[in-house]
């Protein structure tokens, strides 16, 4: 199963100094505010959000981190491009650093097959999420990672690699957001859990993300729905991609119109285990349906700096401090190290 050829290398080229072209996060708006938690599996449960949000509809993609990278990384000064991304040619998501130097005279360069583009970007960190988060925030620009690019936005970073330090890392406080600025950020737990699980025609939560209470199937041609990219009887999608395009599994989203929040990668959320462990929800092309991945109950824990080729995340965005004030008036309704597999 290994990868023996990459057609059309070439289709997405982005070149550091040669213009890097802004992303677009398609985001589906997430409502209902002051929610119950889903309390059928933990107290105190999980899910229960008191403002509006929105969300990512899909993973974020492998073509639009290679633009991060493009505009950020040509000296990667806090290792935001893993060469497994590249190297690993079972489940690495193509994005290959192909020239340069890694200095400000010959930045390096990066590109991605043109078929993964639109898959899900693998092998990051939760540092490196909450960095490419802090980028967005920022207007997405070209620059050093630094204050005003990767270290400070939705999170104040200030040089963070070390699992003690990204795990002292908060999103900031809502007081602190200039006012007409989109802020992104890594989901918290409950905003995934409930863009993932909660029905809003109901009040109630769905047992798998696909708007169901029965367990997904994994079939890609199927168009009636609940579907999903995990290890079945064989995987849905075999090599060279095990990862599908984002939104790949028709009339399967959520009640709020996410895709894939179970099956494909493992996404990481803000929340903190055991005082040494960032969270990760949703399962992932590797795994079994029967271990419960996919399942509202199912949850993983990875330290802040683990990058593995079954980890990505989605972003959620947050309305602007003056839009959260007329809403509290009611005037708006697999873990994997840098090198070793387990």
């Amino acid at each position: 199963m290994k990868i023996t050829a990459i057609v059309g290398l070439a289709a997405i080229l982005l070149a550091a100094g040669a213009g890097v072209a802004d992303i677009t996060i398609d985001t589906v708006p997430v409502g209902n505010p002051d929610n119950a938690a889903d309390t059928r599996y933990e107290t105190p449960g999980y899910g229960a959000v008191v403002y509006d949000y929105n969300i990512g509809k899909y993973e974020v993609t492998a073509g639009q981190y290679t633009a991060f990278l493009t505009a950020a990384a040509g000296v990667d000064a806090h290792g935001l491009y893993n060469t497994d991304m590249w190297s690993d040619t079972d489940y690495g998501c193509k994005i290959e650093r192909h020239a340069g130097s890694g200095t400000s005279e010959d930045p390096y360069q990066y590109r991605v097959a043109g078929e993964y583009a639109n898959r899900p970007v693998n092998y990051v960190s939760w540092g490196d999420a909450a960095r490419f988060a802090n980028w967005l925030t920022n207007g997405q620009p070209t620059a050093a990672q630094g204050p005003g690019t990767t270290e400070t936005g939705s999170y104040a970073l200030n040089g963070a690699i070390t699992d003690a330090a990204l795990l002292a890392v908060e999103r900031i406080a809502e007081g602190d957001r200039a006012a007409g600025k989109d802020y992104y950020f890594i989901t918290s737990e409950d905003e995934w859990y409930k863009a993932a699980y909660y029905n809003p025609a109901t009040s109630s939560y769905f047992t798998y993300p696909t708007s169901s209470n029965s367990a997904p199937g994994c079939d890609m041609e199927d168009p009636s729905g609940n579907n999903a990219n995990y290890c079945g009887t064989a995987f849905p999608i075999d090599s060279p991609y095990y990862t599908t395009i984002v939104g790949e599994f028709q009339n399967s989203d959520s009640p709020y119109g996410t895709f894939d929040q179970g099956g494909n990668v493992w996404e990481w959320n803000e929340s903190i285990y055991y005082g040494s462990d960032r969270g990760l929800r949703g399962g992932s092309f590797y795994d079994w349906i029967g271990d419960g991945t996919l399942h509202a109950a199912g949850r993983q824990i990875g330290d802040p700096t683990d990058e593995g080729p079954v980890v990505g995340f989605r972003v959620s965005s947050v309305p602007e401090p003056a839009t959260l004030s007329l809403l509290a008036m009611g005037g708006l309704a697999f873990i994997r190290r840098r090198r070793t597999k387990t």
